[in-house]
């Protein structure tokens, strides 16, 4: 992810030296939420990730001879 951000930062300044500004406004756009991502791993990388419980309720009564 880290190395995508660093091919998104390359081809925002080139597409300023262009003057393509549709694709500026795009990249800026990818490029945040890559920032968000990047947080969110780090983030994860700290602490402990809850997984949560599957719900077996709705399992029951189910057979599973069909």
């Amino acid at each position: 992810m880290e190395e995508i951000h660093a091919n998104l930062v390359d081809r925002l300044a080139e597409a300023k030296e262009q003057g393509w500004l549709g694709e500026v406004a795009a990249i800026e756009t990818t490029m945040a939420a890559a920032a968000q991502k990047l947080d969110a791993m780090r983030a994860a990388r700290s602490g402990t990730v809850l997984l949560g419980m599957p719900d077996v309720r709705s399992s029951i009564g189910r057979s599973s001879t069909g």
